[in-house]
């Protein structure tokens, strides 16, 4: 059994995460303030002796007894991320300080949940690993973008300083059950606003192109990661089916069986026009690739949000 810390381990992906650790039989501390994760999220974890949870802020140093290390916390929407700014630079540095050093000192593994969003309005298309981004800044999206960028320095840093086993994940855009329904990604926004017949709204012209994996298939990739020896990445995990925006939307409208109609409004600042994983990387080294396809998971998408909301 090992002993397994998941900061951000309320939110979409880490309670996903967490239970998959604990079906795997480890012991599992889920560390999160609770800003954007949910006592939902992990409710029917609480049964399980192997499971802890601790509200706690990762901003602040800890001293836990652990293993392994999956640093999750921060929040990863634009509304959320741009809610407090700062707040999320700040996570996204001195979080990413403050498990490295517990990292250090345990003799840990960790690994960083970085983004496909410091690639930034990426001039490449697919993005590959080795592309160093196109990214404002100064921009309202910076905080998340630069602040990713800044985490992926340390991870670096400390396993050249320090010999820490880090490992860094670029996670393109992920959809399941466990989103929030106020969350602002585009899945959410659009089954939300179809189940109720709402008006669907798309900022920009809805011809810009996102990639969207499943979050099971995600966690599959990340405990690989992990796993892998002497492999500190950084490596993509992602869907390469790519789509537009448009074609998403259509595509919820009829798995719904909705009357809403589609609505455009401008396109936010720095908002990428186009959006796929290049996965080589990632199927060579780890032997990964999403094996759910974007219809089946939109289904179940559906019908937890028809349940929950």
């Amino acid at each position: 059994m090992k002993r397994i810390l998941v900061t951000g381990g309320a939110g979409f992906i880490g309670s996903h995460l967490c239970r998959r650790l604990l079906d795997a039989g480890n012991k599992v501390i889920c560390i999160d303030n609770m800003f954007t994760g949910t006592y939902d999220n992990i409710g029917e974890l609480y049964s399980n002796p192997d499971f802890e949870f601790v509200n706690a802020d990762i901003i602040h140093p800890m001293h836990l007894d652990i293993d392994e290390i999956y640093n999750l916390a921060c929040p990863a929407s634009p509304v959320q991320y741009q809610y407090d700014p700062i707040m999320t630079t700040k996570i996204s540095f001195l979080g990413a300080l403050n498990v490295l050093e517990m990292a250090r000192k345990m003799n840990a593994k960790v690994l960083q949940a970085s983004t496909s969003e410091i690639y930034g309005d990426p001039l490449i298309h697919p993005q590959k690993e080795g592309y160093r981004g196109n990214v404002n800044t100064t921009g309202p999206r910076a905080c998340y973008d630069e602040g990713k960028r800044v985490a992926e320095t340390l991870f670096s840093d400390y396993r050249r300083l320090y010999g820490t086993d880090t490992k860094i994940i670029r996670i393109f855009n992920t959809y399941g059950p466990h989103m929030l329904e106020n969350d602002g990604r585009v899945v959410s926004n659009f089954i939300m606003q179809a189940i109720h017949n709402k008006d669907i709204t798309i900022y920009g012209s809805g011809t810009q192109t996102r990639s969207f994996c499943y979050v099971d298939d995600l966690v599959t990739g990340m405990i690989a990661v992990m796993e892998k020896k002497n492999f500190p990445g950084p490596v993509n995990l992602g869907n390469p089916h790519e789509m537009t925006i448009l074609e998403l939307a259509d595509m919820i409208i009829r798995k719904t069986g909705s009357s809403s109609r589609i609505v455009h409004q401008p396109l936010p600042e720095d908002d990428p026009v186009k959006r796929k994983p290049d996965i080589s990387y990632a199927k060579r080294e780890l032997g990964w690739e999403p094996t759910v396809d974007i219809e089946q998971g939109i289904e179940r998408t559906i019908a937890y949000f028809k349940k929950k909301y």
